[in-house]
């Protein structure tokens, strides 16, 4: 096979594969949402279903009409915590904006408006309150002040003879974790944490949209030192296979979907369990379980926020292993530690785009010019493979022969042109993977229209401009003897054009930018090339 072949049997492979997944992104119906307020009656599981203990609360209790809660309102957060169980029913992040309408606030916890999402803590055994109780709370709206550092809430609830808990949420300037503590429970005690959500993807996103062995996930998940980064997906849970780490002295449980993540971060040293297991009609609750210390206390960090990769790290070990790439994370995660550091030093996930584009093609520069110095003496092969394909056309077998021995005399490696494709195609999915799945590229501008890297170029711009870089390069390529190859290799260019109509601006970008920088390259040297031919 040949060399223009074996380019447009991976080109052409690959643009298959590239533009089904568009596709399917494009093409992803949204789910079905309850109206506000309303959830369906849970179908409860059997008493220790999942390897969850009996003792821990299995039916999902969300605020009715009339119950009373408090507004909360901090520097990040807009929340609402319920006197139903004392749960957080609604977190929007004041910092980013919805997916669909850019004038409110991004949605995290939900009662029913999009999702169903609580975050929702109580105590384990009888006459102690749990999730299902009625907390006693100062209803109305409590902002933090801006001479303050952070902001208590303070819920109340009886316990068995006529004991009085509490259970306080602390929120802090600046911080997306929240501490939730209960106090005054009986020592031997256990309190639990956890997450309850529907199974529905977030943002419009596939649950599991496949590229190359790639996820966007949804779902549970648990990191203890162990067993390390263990995700769960909903369909194992309704199957009972879930399988992951459920006793420790260390590690959390998530819950992460596309660009956020709610974690439990239990002190460090303590004995906990982890569980999982569904708890109504596509309805799933997450959670872990703590001892109550002597004192009669028991505190748990909630982090609620963006999956921003140098800050997780930070708050526990193994967080940042949300932001999850798969099998490319040994190319895309370097690739966004570049960008960040491009970004620090130019404040725009454009012009970070373009400064990795061109350490990539630096980094690379002996590799393309060897190969297009390949494909530049190709280029002044063709007249005499034309004549060859004249002359034995008829005889397959000779033609062979004849074009090995051309190549073998002109000292060309017929397959040199490949190497260019075959470096650029993990380049470019890690890529796209990290503008899908970074949150630092969700609404991030460039210039003029381009105003969201993370999305399609809302004019077409860029993929037009792509186009007409890529049918430059076309002519620059050699011409393939075969009439019908050099029609389809035009065609590539409007192919790709139409496919790169549903990319990420900053994927677009990154290939426009490429390509020019191919070009300049590619023209000097079947200048160069040619030239020693004449002479």
């Amino acid at each position: 096979m040949d060399n223009r072949r074996l380019i447009l049997l991976l080109v052409f492979s690959f643009s298959l594969i590239m533009l089904w997944d568009a596709w399917q992104r494009q093409n992803v119906p949204k789910p079905a949402t309850a109206p506000a307020g309303v959830v369906p009656t849970p179908t409860l599981p059997a008493a220790g279903a999942n390897g969850v203990p009996a003792a821990v609360p299995a039916t999902v209790a969300l605020a009715a009409p009339g119950v009373a809660s408090v507004k909360i309102k901090t520097d990040l957060y807009v929340a609402d915590i319920s006197s139903q169980g004392g749960d957080i029913t609604r977190l929007e992040l004041v910092r980013y904006p919805d997916t669909e309408n850019k004038s409110k606030n991004f949605i995290l916890f939900d009662s029913g408006e999009k999702h169903i999402y609580l975050a929702q803590s109580g105590l384990i055994g009888e006459g102690l309150p749990n999730h299902k109780t009625e907390w006693r709370l100062v209803a109305g709206e409590q902002a933090l002040k801006d001479s303050e550092q952070q902001l208590e809430v303070r819920l109340e609830a009886s316990a068995a003879k006529g004991a009085s808990l509490s259970k306080t949420y602390v929120f802090h300037r600046g911080s997306y974790q929240i501490d939730v503590r209960h106090e005054g429970v009986a020592a031997g005690s256990h309190a639990y944490y956890q997450v309850t959500r529907d199974g529905k993807p977030a943002e419009g996103q596939q649950g599991s949209s496949m590229m190359m062995g790639v996820t966007t996930f949804t779902g549970p998940a648990v990191f203890t030192e162990a067993e390390k980064y263990q995700k769960v997906e909903f369909a194992d849970l309704l199957k009972n296979k879930a399988k992951f780490a459920q006793k420790s002295d260390n590690g959390w449980l998530a819950l992460v979907q596309h660009y956020f993540v709610t974690a439990w971060l239990p002190p460090a040293g303590t004995t906990r369990e982890f569980y999982m297991r569904k708890v109504g009609e596509d309805l799933y609750s997450a959670g872990v379980i703590l001892p109550v210390s002597a004192d009669g206390k028991s505190s748990v960090s909630l982090y609620a926020g963006p999956q921003e990769q140098d800050k997780l790290e930070k708050i526990a070990p193994g967080l940042d292993l949300v932001v999850d790439y798969g099998w490319l994370t040994v190319i895309a995660a370097p690739l966004f530690w570049v960008l960040g550091a491009i970004h620090k030093l130019v404040g725009n996930w454009g012009w970070a785009i373009i400064g990795l584009t061109l350490l990539l093609k630096l980094m690379f520069f002996p590799l393309s010019a060897a190969s297009y110095k390949s494909m530049a003496k190709m280029r002044v092969l063709t007249p005499k493979l034309v004549k060859l394909k004249e002359a034995y056309g008829d005889d397959k077998q000779r033609l062979n022969q004849e074009m090995m021995a051309l190549y073998k005399k002109e000292k060309v490696n017929p397959l040199g042109g490949c190497l260019p494709v075959l470096v650029q195609i993990p380049v470019f999915i890690a890529l796209y993977w990290v503008l899908l799945g970074t949150v630092e590229m969700r609404n991030a501008p460039w210039l003029g229209w381009i105003t969201d890297l993370s999305v399609k170029d809302p004019f077409y711009v860029l993929p037009l401009i792509m186009g007409a870089t890529m049918f430059v390069q076309t002519k620059l390529n050699p011409t393939p003897p075969d009439p019908i190859q050099a029609k389809v290799m035009l065609f590539m260019p409007i192919m790709f054009t139409g496919m790169f109509l549903f990319f990420p601006a900053g994927l677009v970008l990154y290939w426009t930018v490429n390509n020019l920088l191919s070009i300049a390259q590619q023209w000097q040297i079947t200048r160069l090339v040619e030239a020693g031919e004449k002479k």
